[in-house]
Parts: C-alpha cells; structure tokens; sequence
C-alpha cells in the first residue's frame, strides 16, 4: 500500500498521507496555523456534521449527488458518523484560523468526502467520484454552514448549562427550607446591618440563579435564526432556489429544534451581534455564580478566626507547610471560570463587533470562546452543586453568639424602643461584656416574650410590621 497519496489544489500539489481521511486543504491550514494547539470545539464538529447531511439530504432530494449508485447514502452516512463524534480526532486544525472558519470547513468536507469513498470501496482521495468541493459543500460556504453549525452547537450546550443551573438553585432551595430557622446577621458593605435568616440568604440565591436560567431558555430563541442557504454573502449565489427554500427545514427535521432561514440572508451572515448577545446573557450568569462564590467564601471563612457562620465540605488540604488548612477550593474554581467567562466574553463582543462589510471573519475566535465558556461554566455549575453546596453545614451556635452582641439585632427592637434608647444600649454593649438581651432584661426595656418575639425568624424576614388600626 502507498504511504503518500498526492492531492492538488489552486497552490500546488501535496503529499498526504495516504491513511488520513482529511486532505490537502487541512494539510495546508496545519501549516499556516499551529497557534493554539487546541482542537476545534468537539460539540462544533457534531454539528458541523447535521448540518452537512441537511444540506446533503436537501440536495439529493432536488436531484443531485445521485452518481455512482449509493453515493449519497455513503455521504449521509459519513456525516452522520461525524455528527456521533466519531471521526473528531481527524478534524484537526487549529482552533483558531484565518479565513472565517474555511480550514474547519474544508476538513470536515474531506473527512466527509474520504469516509464516503471508504464506504463505497474506494480509496481515500479519490475525489472524481466524491469531491469535497463539489459534492460535499455542493450549494454552500463556509460563510452559512459555520455560523448555522455554531448556532447549533451553542444551543445544544446552552440546554445542558440550564439543566445544570436547575441543580443548583434546587439545591439552594433546599437550603432556603433546610435553614428557614437560622437567625444570624445580614450584613452591608461588610458591616452588621440587620438581623436575617440563613435561609433566606439561599433563597435569595435560588432567586438569582431562577433569572439567570429564565434568560438562558430564552436566548435560544435568537440563536434559530439561521442563514443557512446564503452561500457566500447572504445573496444565495450558486445555489438554486429551491434549496435555499428547503435546506433549513431540512435541518429542523434532523436537528429537532426549531430553526427558521433568516429574513434577510445578508444581514444574518454579514452581521454576528446576536453570539455578542448571547455571551454577554451568559456572562450575566457567571456574575451570579462569582457573587455567590465570594458570598460562601467569606461566610465560611476561619474557622478560628474568619466569620465561620457556615461550613463547606472539606475536599481536600490547603497547605503543604500550614497543618490543618482546608481551603474553599470550589467556590474558588467558581471565581476563576467565572474571570475566564468575563474575559471571554470581552473578546467575543471584540469580534462581533470587528467583522467589515459583507463577512466577519473571526467567527472562529467567536465559537472558541462561546463553547469554551458554556462548557466550563456547565462543569462548574454541576461541581459546585454536587461537591459544596449540598454539604454546606450552618454553625448555629456562631450564628446565634452573633446574634447577641451585634447592632443588628437592636435594629430589629427600635420600632419598640425607639432610635434613642436602642443607642444607648449599643454603647452600654460595647462597654461591657453583656448581651444586648442581657441588658434590655436588666433595665426593664423589654420582657423577655416581647424581646424574643422581636428576633425570632418570622419577625427579621417579614415584609415590614404591620400598623396599628
């Protein structure tokens, strides 16, 4: 068997390998691109794949791809093998890339093209019978297959990020119930502010976690519009209009989600705003899982020595020269794939918005930082569910010390007492080693039914007091 296989293009010819099932295109984007030594976006591959039996299942139906026998079903099955993943170690060109996703293109059309004559007993390279040019992007561009694949991509992932957000805020919930009767101090600009429960802090999590999924189920709405058909620059050139007519609904068959083709094919391929709206909607998500990240930090920190109302799971020693040290590790991967995320999204909104004319061509840089961070951000989310948040454990007994000696629990007695007297009894507090309970007993202020009916954790959590009639 020869071990090189000559293939030609516009450039010259070229040697490959005669076992790889990508070709001279690929071969030529190794070369020109070795930047990242990152590999395209497995789940962009998949896609990739459905989108080009869409357009191979369209074309055989119009009457193309129909020689020799059993042509098109070898290419229906080599794209349906690449949208299983099966054939993502030979897509192997650098994520990034020039040339507005063309390398990514062109590999998966040989890979495509290759299997298809594999499967019809030819051999690879062969491509009088099957082209990659000519019978695989028959009708299209890599200007409306990237982006239509990308969009697929992202709103198959996006739908696994929403079902683990559901898992976190389920979890919180369950800790809003679990701690319902946890009285300790709410705090602002970290000083004490007034008295809260436990529980109401996870609950207002969930709260915040319950936008961040609504705004994630809606964004797929943007992402089905596709420009899938328009070839080149939205204009449909080279393609008939009977496919450009059909290819989508095609697509929405094979894909089961609903896409639609784009009213105006030129606006959809020259203009990529709506991946900028979509990453900054799942920024907005990671700020949420920052904010509460740093939140369990600082509630969990000591635990001599910090505020260490709560307690995380240990999962693993934080020193090797301090004994005994266990560190917050997950919420800190929170805090750093939420970074990745903001900075991601920073460059995401610098492609978008640095395409010229008719084309934009860093779309690879777009969909590398798009499934990246949708990607880390639904591994996080399932880790800081499963291994922190469920074992969170409350330190009552800290909680309710704090309880005693702070500020915040004379704010909740000064509709009784008034602002004057409730001072009085902070500097009386501060002066001595007495509980606020201690003195307000002391001096007659209050009973102690009526002091504890003031704290208790229907009383700190209700929406203001009721008025006298």
């Amino acid at each position: 068997m020869a071990e090189f296989r000559i293939e030609l293009d516009l450039i010259g010819e070229k040697k490959i390998p005669a076992d790889v099932y990508w070709g001279i295109h690929t071969a030529r984007a190794i070369e020109n691109f070795p930047i990242t030594h990152q590999k395209v976006h497995p789940e962009l591959i998949k896609s990739y794949g459905i989108v080009k039996l869409s357009c191979a299942k369209t074309n055989y139906s119009l009457g193309y791809l129909n020689q020799p026998k059993d042509k098109a079903s070898a290419i229906f099955t080599a794209c349906e093998e690449v949208g299983e993943g099966k054939w993502n170690e030979h897509i192997i060109v650098d994520a990034l890339q020039g040339g507005a996703g063309t390398s990514t293109n062109m590999n998966i059309n040989e890979v495509i093209a290759n299997r298809a004559l594999e499967i019809l007993g030819f051999p690879r390279g062969n491509y009088e019978i099957i082209s990659p040019l000519d019978d695989i992007n028959l009708h299209q561009s890599t200007n409306d297959t990237y982006p239509t694949a990308l969009k697929l991509a992202t709103i198959r992932m996006l739908r696994k990020l929403e079902n683990a957000i559901v898992f976190l805020l389920e979890t919180f919930q369950t800790l809003e119930k679990k701690f319902a009767d946890i009285i300790k101090v709410g705090r602002t600009e970290l000083q004490d502010a007034t008295l809260i429960t436990l529980g109401r802090e996870m609950g207002a999590y969930a709260d915040a976690l319950a936008r961040d999924r609504w705004r994630i189920y809606k964004c797929e709405e943007r992402l089905r519009v596709v420009n899938l058909g328009g070839t080149a620059i939205g204009t449909g050139l080279g393609a008939p209009r009977s496919y450009i007519f059909r290819v989508v609904d095609t697509l929405r068959e094979l894909s089961n989600i609903g896409f639609s083709r784009a009213e105006n094919l030129v606006d959809a391929t020259q203009n990529l705003d709506v991946f900028g709206e979509v990453s900054g909607i799942i920024r907005s998500y990671a700020i949420t899982l920052n904010k509460i990240a740093n939140d369990l930090r600082l509630m969990s920190s000591g635990p001599e020595a910090g505020l260490r109302e709560i307690q995380l799971p240990q999962l693993q020693a934080g020193s090797s020269i301090m004994p005994g040290k266990v560190n917050p590790v997950l919420p800190e991967a929170v805090n750093q794939v939420a970074m990745l995320t903001f900075g991601f999204d920073q460059t995401i909104a610098f492609a978008c918005s640095s395409g010229n004319l008719e084309l934009n061509p860093f779309v690879p840089l777009i969909a590398h930082c798009l499934l990246n961070m949708i990607e880390m951000l639904t591994n996080i989310t399932q880790l800081f569910a499963e291994k922190c948040i469920k074992g969170i454990t409350p330190n009552r007994e800290v909680c309710n010390s704090y309880v005693n000696t702070s500020t915040a629990t004379i704010t909740a007695l000064i509709q009784k007492i008034g602002y004057e007297k409730a001072c009085n009894i902070v500097k009386k507090v501060s002066s001595s080693k007495k509980s606020i309970k201690e003195i307000i007993l002391e001096e007659n202020i209050l009973s102690e039914k009526e002091f504890d009916t003031l704290i208790t954790p229907e009383s700190v959590c209700k929406l203001g007091f009721t008025e006298p009639k």
